[in-house]
């Protein structure tokens, strides 16, 4: 793929809207680079819609039968399946089924190693870009070929709930394998960070627990013996793969991808008369207390890209990012009027986290993304005394427990349940 940085710029995102109303510019050393409004924007607006440079599944989100696009995320089954798997309930029927935009007759699998897609546009972008390196065609299956020892020494090391994948990585390597211009895709990959050594341990270490320094040295040597290349031998380093490992676990934004959301979205928009609405609420309402008493919070197809234009953090944030269209295509839409010269900000806490007092989203931000916030919130919060209150404490021992391997990189597409 021989490409320049302009050319993948383009690639990503729609440069016609994007060079009218955001750019993005240098703050400082310690913030790196933001985005700034260049023109208003108003609430609710989609400020843009931009692809990843590369992405991928969690590992444990597929084997746990979570079917998507092995391409562009998007999830393969019907929303009546995916209703039926969430819930427990294999003879659940949906009402509305013709409003499902899943596409069955056009999933196309690799014919190598079947591995799924959601078109035939996404297997062949799939084959130019990384998959020809990856695919391990008979192999798919073998426990004993390096890829798969590769995601299953991940799986031992990184439980759910997921933040980031191996593969992420894997996916990298492969990329510049097979582009022709090599030097232009890992100076864009590696325009994304540059961390001192120690706050690649630390990114290390929140990412694969206590054992952190062992589990590293198995995952490189794993990953050299799967995707070794004399031209990328940097990667390989102990320093090189410190340097990516940080990178990804520090700028993979979250994806996540739902035709059952989809679906419900699709019924809200229903003209119906009263008693229909109510009916077809009651049902979603009790669908939902269904899968949440199966499944727990696990709904979505989940995975992590890099995507070039990156948002820092703010703790009231201006936008948000989402993925309608049940793909990896990422929808940044503005929460708030934002003035031109502004700093386009979105939050990497949920909302409920937002709502926790300063010194809890500190925790949160420096133990997770190793920096102090300095958003106006926290600011204007300065003087309250740096105590958490009992709730929040439990909450936080909750959360330790249940994620000790971190949280999300970049995970602000959850939103609270209620």
């Amino acid at each position: 793929m021989a490409a320049s940085q302009d050319d993948m710029f383009s690639f990503c995102v729609d440069t016609t809207k994007v060079s009218s109303c955001v750019e993005v510019r240098f703050i400082d050393t310690v913030k790196g680079k933001g985005l700034f409004a260049k023109a208003a924007i108003k609430k609710g607006d989609t400020i843009f819609v931009e692809r990843p440079l590369v992405s991928s599944q969690f590992l444990w989100n597929s084997q746990y039968n979570y079917k998507a696009c092995d391409y562009c995320l998007r999830a393969l089954e019907t929303a009546e399946d995916n209703a039926r798997r969430l819930s427990g309930n294999p003879g659940l029927s949906l009402p509305h089924t013709e409003l499902c935009k899943v596409r069955p007759e056009l999933h196309q699998t690799c014919p190598q190693c079947q591995v799924m897609y959601c078109s035939n546009e996404c297997r062949q972008a799939a084959a130019d870009q990384y998959h020809r390196t990856l695919c391990l065609g008979p192999s798919q299956e073998d426990p004993d070929h390096p890829v798969n020892k590769l995601k299953d020494a991940w799986r031992s090391m990184h439980y759910p709930p997921e933040t980031s994948s191996i593969m992420l990585m894997a996916r990298m390597v492969a990329t510049v394998k097979q582009a022709q211009d090599k030097c232009c895709w890992q100076k864009l990959f590696f325009q994304f960070c540059s961390r001192a050594a120690n706050e690649e341990e630390e990114i290390a270490h929140k990412l694969l627990g206590e054992k952190f320094q062992g589990h590293l040295t198995l995952l490189r040597a794993l990953f050299t013996t799967a995707l070794y290349d004399d031209h990328l031998n940097m990667w390989f380093t102990p320093e090189g793969f410190h340097s990516i490992f940080a990178l990804v676990g520090t700028n993979g934004q979250g994806i996540g991808t739902s035709s059952l959301s989809q679906w419900v979205h699709a019924c809200d928009a229903l003209e119906l008369t009263s008693q229909q609405r109510e009916q077809l609420d009651s049902f979603i309402d009790q669908l939902y207390k269904d899968i949440e008493k199966e499944t727990g919070d696990f709904l979505n197809c989940e995975g992590s890209g890099l995507f070039l234009l990156q948002s820092n953090h703010s703790c009231i944030p201006k936008a948000e990012a989402a993925f309608p269209n049940n793909n990896f295509l990422l929808h940044l839409s503005a929460l708030s009027d934002i003035s031109p010269g502004e700093e386009i900000c979105i939050s990497y806490l949920d909302c409920c986290q937002r709502d926790r007092s300063r010194h809890s989203r500190q925790k949160i931000l420096r133990e997770n993304y190793l920096f102090i916030c300095s958003c106006p919130k926290c600011v204007s919060q300065m003087d309250e005394l740096d105590l958490t209150s009992s709730e929040e404490e439990e909450e936080e021992e909750e959360i330790t427990d249940d994620n000790a391997l971190g949280q999300p990189s970049s995970d602000n597409i959850k939103v609270c349940t209620v």
